[in-house]
Protein backbone atom coordinates (compact mmCIF):
# COMPACT_ATOMS: atom_id res chain seq x y z
CA UNK A 1 0.00 0.00 0.00
CA UNK A 2 1.30 3.74 -1.31
CA UNK A 3 1.45 6.40 0.49
CA UNK A 4 -0.58 8.37 -2.33
CA UNK A 5 -4.04 9.37 -1.76
CA UNK A 6 -6.48 7.36 -3.38
CA UNK A 7 -10.09 9.14 -4.25
CA UNK A 8 -13.85 7.73 -5.27
CA UNK A 9 -15.34 10.43 -7.39
CA UNK A 10 -19.14 9.09 -8.53
CA UNK A 11 -19.99 10.89 -11.71
CA UNK A 12 -16.89 11.12 -12.96
CA UNK A 13 -17.93 11.80 -16.29
CA UNK A 14 -20.11 14.85 -15.31
CA UNK A 15 -19.26 19.12 -15.51
CA UNK A 16 -18.38 18.87 -11.94
CA UNK A 17 -16.59 15.23 -12.06
CA UNK A 18 -14.55 15.94 -14.99
CA UNK A 19 -12.87 19.38 -13.22
CA UNK A 20 -12.30 17.77 -9.54
CA UNK A 21 -10.61 14.39 -11.28
CA UNK A 22 -8.64 17.29 -12.91
CA UNK A 23 -7.88 19.11 -9.75
CA UNK A 24 -7.42 15.63 -8.15
CA UNK A 25 -4.36 14.46 -10.34
CA UNK A 26 -2.88 17.58 -10.25
CA UNK A 27 -2.38 16.66 -6.49
CA UNK A 28 -1.13 13.75 -6.87
CA UNK A 29 -3.88 11.68 -6.20
CA UNK A 30 -4.56 8.32 -7.55
CA UNK A 31 -8.26 8.79 -8.61
CA UNK A 32 -11.30 5.98 -9.09
CA UNK A 33 -14.19 6.95 -10.79
CA UNK A 34 -17.56 5.51 -10.85
CA UNK A 35 -19.59 4.79 -14.39
CA UNK A 36 -23.03 3.39 -15.09
CA UNK A 37 -23.09 -0.35 -16.77
CA UNK A 38 -24.39 1.41 -19.93
CA UNK A 39 -23.20 -0.06 -23.48
CA UNK A 40 -22.08 3.44 -24.48
CA UNK A 41 -21.26 5.72 -21.49
CA UNK A 42 -20.38 9.72 -22.33
CA UNK A 43 -16.88 10.06 -22.07
CA UNK A 44 -16.10 12.81 -23.96
CA UNK A 45 -15.87 15.13 -20.59
CA UNK A 46 -12.44 12.92 -19.21
CA UNK A 47 -11.24 11.56 -22.42
CA UNK A 48 -8.14 13.63 -22.08
CA UNK A 49 -7.72 12.11 -18.30
CA UNK A 50 -9.14 8.38 -19.24
CA UNK A 51 -5.90 7.02 -19.17
CA UNK A 52 -4.63 8.57 -16.00
CA UNK A 53 -7.79 7.31 -13.74
CA UNK A 54 -9.25 3.81 -12.86
CA UNK A 55 -12.76 3.49 -14.22
CA UNK A 56 -15.27 1.46 -12.12
CA UNK A 57 -18.55 0.04 -13.47
CA UNK A 58 -20.56 0.35 -10.44
CA UNK A 59 -23.81 1.52 -9.85
CA UNK A 60 -25.70 3.99 -6.96
CA UNK A 61 -29.01 2.82 -7.16
CA UNK A 62 -26.84 -0.32 -5.96
CA UNK A 63 -26.06 -0.99 -2.64
CA UNK A 64 -23.93 -3.97 -3.42
CA UNK A 65 -21.43 -2.27 -6.18
CA UNK A 66 -20.78 1.19 -3.61
CA UNK A 67 -19.89 -1.37 -1.19
CA UNK A 68 -17.47 -3.41 -2.94
CA UNK A 69 -16.03 -0.39 -4.16
CA UNK A 70 -15.15 1.37 -0.93
CA UNK A 71 -14.27 -2.02 0.56
CA UNK A 72 -12.03 -3.13 -1.98
CA UNK A 73 -10.36 0.86 -2.78
CA UNK A 74 -10.24 1.85 0.55
CA UNK A 75 -10.13 5.27 -0.27
CA UNK A 76 -8.81 8.31 1.80
CA UNK A 77 -11.80 10.30 -0.24
CA UNK A 78 -15.07 9.66 -1.50
CA UNK A 79 -16.76 12.38 -3.69
CA UNK A 80 -20.23 11.77 -4.17
CA UNK A 81 -21.28 13.97 -7.23
CA UNK A 82 -23.43 11.27 -8.72
CA UNK A 83 -27.22 12.65 -9.43
CA UNK A 84 -29.81 12.71 -11.41
CA UNK A 85 -29.21 16.80 -11.47
CA UNK A 86 -31.50 18.05 -14.12
CA UNK A 87 -34.16 20.00 -11.96
CA UNK A 88 -37.17 20.17 -14.67
CA UNK A 89 -36.73 15.59 -15.15
CA UNK A 90 -36.81 15.48 -11.32
CA UNK A 91 -41.14 16.53 -11.78
CA UNK A 92 -41.24 13.82 -14.73
CA UNK A 93 -39.21 11.14 -12.64
CA UNK A 94 -39.47 11.98 -9.01
CA UNK A 95 -39.19 7.87 -7.85
CA UNK A 96 -35.54 7.74 -9.68
CA UNK A 97 -34.89 11.21 -8.26
CA UNK A 98 -35.10 10.19 -4.91
CA UNK A 99 -33.13 6.77 -5.40
CA UNK A 100 -30.09 8.17 -7.39
CA UNK A 101 -29.93 11.52 -5.57
CA UNK A 102 -31.04 10.85 -1.91
CA UNK A 103 -30.71 7.49 -1.22
CA UNK A 104 -27.55 6.87 -2.76
CA UNK A 105 -25.47 9.23 -0.74
CA UNK A 106 -27.10 6.82 2.26
CA UNK A 107 -25.66 3.62 0.53
CA UNK A 108 -22.47 5.40 0.50
CA UNK A 109 -22.39 6.50 3.94
CA UNK A 110 -22.85 3.24 4.57
CA UNK A 111 -20.61 1.72 3.02
CA UNK A 112 -17.65 3.74 5.03
CA UNK A 113 -19.48 3.32 8.05
CA UNK A 114 -18.71 -0.34 7.75
CA UNK A 115 -15.85 -1.07 5.55
CA UNK A 116 -13.57 2.50 5.74
CA UNK A 117 -14.13 4.71 8.55
CA UNK A 118 -11.09 6.75 8.05
CA UNK A 119 -12.36 7.27 4.58
CA UNK A 120 -13.59 11.61 4.34
CA UNK A 121 -16.74 12.01 2.41
CA UNK A 122 -18.07 14.95 0.41
CA UNK A 123 -21.91 15.54 -0.16
CA UNK A 124 -22.60 17.76 -3.38
CA UNK A 125 -25.36 19.82 -1.67
CA UNK A 126 -27.52 22.12 -3.83
CA UNK A 127 -28.53 25.81 -3.15
CA UNK A 128 -31.94 24.31 -4.89
CA UNK A 129 -32.28 23.08 -1.27
CA UNK A 130 -33.11 26.73 0.03
CA UNK A 131 -36.06 26.43 -2.76
CA UNK A 132 -38.75 29.43 -1.90
CA UNK A 133 -35.85 31.36 0.53
CA UNK A 134 -36.47 31.94 3.66
CA UNK A 135 -33.64 34.82 3.67
CA UNK A 136 -31.54 37.00 1.95
CA UNK A 137 -29.06 35.79 0.98
CA UNK A 138 -28.66 32.04 2.08
CA UNK A 139 -25.83 31.12 4.65
CA UNK A 140 -25.58 27.50 6.29
CA UNK A 141 -27.76 28.27 8.58
CA UNK A 142 -30.97 29.33 6.33
CA UNK A 143 -33.87 27.26 6.77
CA UNK A 144 -34.37 25.06 3.85
CA UNK A 145 -37.67 25.02 1.72
CA UNK A 146 -37.33 23.20 -1.50
CA UNK A 147 -39.50 23.61 -4.62
CA UNK A 148 -38.88 19.94 -6.79
CA UNK A 149 -38.34 16.33 -5.82
CA UNK A 150 -34.51 17.34 -6.80
CA UNK A 151 -34.16 19.80 -4.09
CA UNK A 152 -36.22 17.76 -1.67
CA UNK A 153 -33.76 14.43 -2.65
CA UNK A 154 -30.85 16.69 -1.59
CA UNK A 155 -31.96 17.89 1.30
CA UNK A 156 -32.68 14.79 2.71
CA UNK A 157 -28.92 13.64 1.33
CA UNK A 158 -27.61 16.64 3.14
CA UNK A 159 -29.33 15.47 6.56
CA UNK A 160 -28.29 12.08 6.76
CA UNK A 161 -24.61 13.14 5.57
CA UNK A 162 -24.91 15.49 9.08
CA UNK A 163 -26.71 12.27 11.02
CA UNK A 164 -23.52 9.91 10.31
CA UNK A 165 -20.95 12.63 10.84
CA UNK A 166 -22.55 13.17 14.16
CA UNK A 167 -23.99 9.45 14.67
CA UNK A 168 -20.44 7.49 13.68
CA UNK A 169 -17.89 10.35 13.96
CA UNK A 170 -17.93 9.92 9.87
CA UNK A 171 -15.56 12.55 8.40
CA UNK A 172 -18.51 13.79 6.01
CA UNK A 173 -19.31 17.01 5.29
CA UNK A 174 -21.70 19.13 2.32
CA UNK A 175 -20.74 21.43 0.08
CA UNK A 176 -23.92 23.87 -0.92
CA UNK A 177 -22.90 24.59 -4.38
CA UNK A 178 -25.13 27.44 -5.86
CA UNK A 179 -25.08 27.33 -9.64
CA UNK A 180 -22.06 26.89 -11.28
CA UNK A 181 -21.25 26.22 -14.92
CA UNK A 182 -19.17 25.73 -17.56
CA UNK A 183 -17.99 24.58 -21.40
CA UNK A 184 -18.73 21.33 -19.77
CA UNK A 185 -22.28 21.58 -18.39
CA UNK A 186 -25.35 19.25 -20.27
CA UNK A 187 -26.97 20.84 -22.97
CA UNK A 188 -30.61 20.36 -21.29
CA UNK A 189 -29.35 23.30 -18.69
CA UNK A 190 -30.57 26.33 -19.49
CA UNK A 191 -26.80 28.48 -19.63
CA UNK A 192 -25.93 25.45 -22.21
CA UNK A 193 -28.81 26.05 -23.79
CA UNK A 194 -28.60 30.16 -24.17
CA UNK A 195 -24.82 29.65 -24.75
CA UNK A 196 -25.16 27.17 -27.49
CA UNK A 197 -28.14 28.68 -29.15
CA UNK A 198 -26.02 32.01 -29.67
CA UNK A 199 -22.97 30.16 -31.50
CA UNK A 200 -25.74 28.32 -33.80
CA UNK A 201 -27.66 31.78 -34.58
CA UNK A 202 -24.34 33.26 -34.77
CA UNK A 203 -23.09 30.73 -37.67
CA UNK A 204 -26.71 30.89 -39.34
CA UNK A 205 -27.78 27.15 -38.05
CA UNK A 206 -30.53 28.93 -36.11
CA UNK A 207 -32.85 30.79 -36.19
CA UNK A 208 -34.70 31.49 -32.59
CA UNK A 209 -34.49 30.48 -28.94
CA UNK A 210 -37.16 29.05 -26.86
CA UNK A 211 -36.74 29.68 -22.91
CA UNK A 212 -39.14 30.11 -19.82
CA UNK A 213 -38.45 32.45 -16.75
CA UNK A 214 -36.20 35.16 -17.95
CA UNK A 215 -36.92 36.44 -14.51
CA UNK A 216 -35.53 34.28 -12.44
CA UNK A 217 -32.61 34.91 -10.58
CA UNK A 218 -29.44 33.07 -9.57
CA UNK A 219 -25.85 33.34 -8.00
CA UNK A 220 -23.69 31.61 -10.99
CA UNK A 221 -19.83 30.89 -11.00
CA UNK A 222 -17.48 28.64 -12.52
CA UNK A 223 -17.44 25.09 -12.07
CA UNK A 224 -13.48 24.80 -12.52
CA UNK A 225 -13.65 27.02 -8.96
CA UNK A 226 -16.10 25.43 -6.70
CA UNK A 227 -14.84 21.97 -7.57
CA UNK A 228 -11.78 23.08 -5.68
CA UNK A 229 -13.94 24.31 -2.83
CA UNK A 230 -15.13 20.35 -2.49
CA UNK A 231 -11.24 19.30 -2.18
CA UNK A 232 -10.32 22.38 0.52
CA UNK A 233 -13.71 20.74 2.73
CA UNK A 234 -12.04 17.49 2.99
CA UNK A 235 -8.45 18.87 4.12
CA UNK A 236 -10.09 20.53 7.37
CA UNK A 237 -9.26 19.18 11.03
CA UNK A 238 -12.67 19.54 11.57
CA UNK A 239 -15.57 18.77 9.12
CA UNK A 240 -17.96 20.83 8.33
CA UNK A 241 -20.96 22.44 6.05
CA UNK A 242 -20.28 24.91 3.64
CA UNK A 243 -22.29 27.03 1.29
CA UNK A 244 -20.27 27.90 -2.27
CA UNK A 245 -21.32 31.03 -4.05
CA UNK A 246 -20.09 34.22 -5.75
CA UNK A 247 -22.20 36.38 -3.70
CA UNK A 248 -23.61 38.02 -6.79
CA UNK A 249 -27.20 37.55 -8.46
CA UNK A 250 -27.83 37.97 -12.07
CA UNK A 251 -31.21 37.38 -14.04
CA UNK A 252 -31.40 34.68 -16.76
CA UNK A 253 -32.41 37.56 -18.90
CA UNK A 254 -28.41 39.35 -17.82
CA UNK A 255 -26.94 36.07 -19.28
CA UNK A 256 -28.90 36.02 -22.60
CA UNK A 257 -28.13 39.89 -22.64
CA UNK A 258 -24.05 39.35 -22.00
CA UNK A 259 -24.02 36.14 -24.35
CA UNK A 260 -25.41 37.84 -27.60
CA UNK A 261 -23.75 40.93 -26.76
CA UNK A 262 -20.44 38.79 -27.15
CA UNK A 263 -21.31 38.16 -30.88
CA UNK A 264 -22.72 41.84 -31.52
CA UNK A 265 -26.09 40.32 -31.66
CA UNK A 266 -29.55 41.50 -30.09
CA UNK A 267 -31.13 39.21 -27.86
CA UNK A 268 -34.82 40.49 -28.19
CA UNK A 269 -34.60 39.52 -32.00
CA UNK A 270 -33.78 35.95 -31.43
CA UNK A 271 -35.35 35.04 -28.56
CA UNK A 272 -38.84 34.19 -27.69
CA UNK A 273 -40.47 32.98 -23.55
CA UNK A 274 -42.61 29.62 -23.73
CA UNK A 275 -44.72 28.86 -21.23
CA UNK A 276 -44.43 25.64 -21.11
CA UNK A 277 -40.60 25.88 -19.96
CA UNK A 278 -41.59 27.21 -16.95
CA UNK A 279 -41.22 25.36 -13.58
CA UNK A 280 -44.85 23.99 -11.64
CA UNK A 281 -42.61 25.93 -8.45
CA UNK A 282 -40.71 28.19 -9.40
CA UNK A 283 -37.38 29.11 -7.59
CA UNK A 284 -37.39 32.87 -8.21
CA UNK A 285 -33.88 33.69 -6.44
CA UNK A 286 -31.27 31.98 -4.93
CA UNK A 287 -27.76 34.29 -3.44
CA UNK A 288 -25.14 32.75 -1.30
CA UNK A 289 -23.34 34.16 1.19
CA UNK A 290 -19.92 31.75 0.60
CA UNK A 291 -18.11 34.37 3.84
CA UNK A 292 -17.77 30.99 5.79
CA UNK A 293 -15.87 28.83 3.18
CA UNK A 294 -13.84 32.52 2.28
CA UNK A 295 -12.75 32.35 6.09
CA UNK A 296 -12.50 28.76 7.20
CA UNK A 297 -11.50 27.65 3.68
CA UNK A 298 -9.54 30.34 2.19
CA UNK A 299 -11.58 30.49 -1.27
CA UNK A 300 -12.72 32.78 -2.92
CA UNK A 301 -14.03 32.70 -6.96
CA UNK A 302 -11.62 33.29 -9.60
CA UNK A 303 -14.07 33.83 -12.74
CA UNK A 304 -16.50 36.81 -12.99
CA UNK A 305 -20.15 36.47 -14.19
CA UNK A 306 -19.31 38.07 -17.62
CA UNK A 307 -15.95 36.10 -18.19
CA UNK A 308 -17.89 32.57 -17.88
CA UNK A 309 -20.74 33.52 -19.72
CA UNK A 310 -17.90 34.51 -22.34
CA UNK A 311 -15.65 31.46 -21.64
CA UNK A 312 -18.34 29.19 -22.78
CA UNK A 313 -19.84 31.27 -25.85
CA UNK A 314 -16.48 31.36 -27.11
CA UNK A 315 -16.43 27.44 -26.57
CA UNK A 316 -19.37 26.79 -28.35
CA UNK A 317 -18.64 28.97 -31.35
CA UNK A 318 -15.20 26.75 -31.31
CA UNK A 319 -17.18 23.39 -31.24
CA UNK A 320 -19.13 24.23 -34.17
CA UNK A 321 -16.03 24.68 -36.13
Amino acid sequence: MTNQKRAIVSGITGQDGSYLAELLLSKGYEVHGMIRRVSSPNMSRIDHIKHLIALHEADITDDSSICRLVKDIEPHEVYNLAAQSYVPESWHSPLSTSNMTALAATRFLEAIRNFSKETRYYQASSSEMFGMVQEMPQTEKTPFYPRSPYGVSKVYAHYMTINYRESFKIFAVSGILFNHESPRRGAEFVTRKITQAVAKIYSGKQDKLLLGNLDAKRDWGFAGDYVEAMWLMLQQNKPDDYVIATGETHTVREFVELAFDHVGLDYKKYVEVDSALFRPAEVNVLLGDASKAQTVLGWKPKVSFKDLVTMMVDADIESLK
